[in-house]
């Protein structure tokens, strides 16, 4: 994997973590967004994995 794309893809993973954490200290969490996030972040997570084990 491209080191750019590896970088790309961390940054957006910790993009959703903070957006996770933000919905998270609202008064009155969206649950809904919130999973979308997680699930978003954990595809991320499954092709950075993914692209370290071809290597």
């Amino acid at each position: 994997m491209e080191l750019s794309h590896k970088s790309a893809l961390e940054s957006k993973h910790a993009g959703l973590e903070r957006r996770i954490a933000e919905e998270r200290g609202r008064p009155s969490p969206n649950d809904v967004l919130i999973k979308e996030l997680k699930r978003r972040k954990l595809r991320i997570k499954e092709e950075l994995a993914q692209a370290l084990d071809v290597h």
